[in-house]
């Protein structure tokens, strides 16, 4: 008896890459059908005249993510098909994910980026990459440029996330030593796996913490060195645990928020304003949700002094601390009294 087996899964991050090339390729955007029908990550799943329920919702997380990535995905509505959702239009606009106009390059710079850009051209359509293009075009979409020489900054996975897919697969145990913001040293968990999902761009594992008990969500980048897989089985029924586990953070989200003053016309300004609920308030700051605060921190101080946190107190601190702290490592290195003496010795 031949086995069946379904189509290997596709990475998220070249997901997302296919997702953001197909939506550069057109002037006249993608419905949502057209794109989980052609795009790679999304056609390999997509059942014609069936249920995508789940591979719709796959792509709302997907749409949440490249924005919070910075990335100006815009909706079109038909005018005369007001609230269909269906009939939407998906798009990335060429100019707005152009380059700022200030920014310049020395000609031994603008060198540089030809050979980079070249080097990314011979390998920048995979050979799926390029039948979903196909796809594409028979459907009438042309691409109004071409569209290699793209490179959307998206976030690589874990070293964990294999070695905890494996335990999932195998409903196996596993020990690992996570680093809670605050702490000085990690601390060893022995978890149940249930779920692994992606939530705001950052991989989540959700399971039973043996120490208590209790399930528990983890985030995949404070785990601190290697996963160790035991040979100690569970029971996993985890039907549910991830629409579980994404619903919870998402309330989590919902509930914090945070405002923020963004310098008119700089990066931060442009990449905030897209980020997921992001709301524009009267008096030009905005209101940021978030699920974790040492998160958003690093998050914002990266963009230096072109964002002020305005609440809460708390977030202000810990931007401010890792400013200072940033400020502090670039300090210049100060010779000792011993190694002052010898220079005058020798001078």
């Amino acid at each position: 008896m031949t086995e069946t087996r379904g189509p290997a899964p596709v990475p998220v991050e070249e997901r997302l890459f296919s997702l953001v090339l197909a939506l550069l390729a057109t002037e006249a955007g993608l419905t949502k059908n057209e794109i989980l029908s052609t795009v790679q990550g999304y056609r390999q799943r997509y059942v014609f005249a069936g249920d995508n329920a789940s591979l719709e919702r796959q792509f709302e997380r997907d749409k949440d993510d490249i924005r919070e990535l910075g990335v100006p995905l815009e909706t079109i509505e038909p005018i005369d098909e007001s609230g269909n959702n269906q009939h939407l239009r998906y798009l990335i606009p060429k100019g707005a994910y152009d380059l700022p106009a200030d920014i310049s390059f020395s000609p031994e710079e603008i060198a540089l980026l030809n050979l980079a850009a070249m080097a990314w051209r011979e390998g920048s359509l995979s050979r799926e990459s390029r039948h979903a293009l196909l796809k594409l075009r028979s459907l009438g979409v042309e691409s109004i440029e071409p569209v290699l020489g793209y490179a959307p900054r998206i976030r690589t996975r874990e070293a964990a996330f294999d070695p905890l897919t494996d335990a999932l697969s195998r409903r196996m145990l596993v020990r690992f030593a996570y680093l809670k913001p605050g702490d000085l040293s990690p601390r060893e968990r022995t978890v149940a796996p249930l779920a692994l999902v992606q939530h705001e761009g950052r991989w989540h594992i959700t399971g039973i913490d043996q120490q208590i008990g209790e399930p528990r969500t983890f985030l995949l980048s404070r785990i601190v060195g290697p996963v160790t897989r035991t040979r100690i089985p569970f029971e996993n029924d985890a039907r549910g645990t991830a629409e579980t586990a994404l619903r919870q953070l998402d309330e989590i989200w919902a509930a914090n928020t945070a405002v923020v003053r963004a310098r008119p016309s700089s990066d931060a300004q442009t990449r905030l304003v897209n980020r997921r609920g992001s709301i524009r308030r009267p008096d030009g700051d905005l209101t940021l949700h978030y699920t974790d605060l040492h998160l958003l921190a690093d998050d914002l101080s990266g963009f230096g002094p072109e964002v002020f946190v305005v609440s809460p107190p708390e977030l202000r601190a810990a931007v401010r601390r890792r400013l200072e702290l940033t400020v502090a490592t670039h300090q210049p290195v100060r010779p000792t009294a011993e190694e002052e003496a010898g220079r005058a010795e020798t001078a």
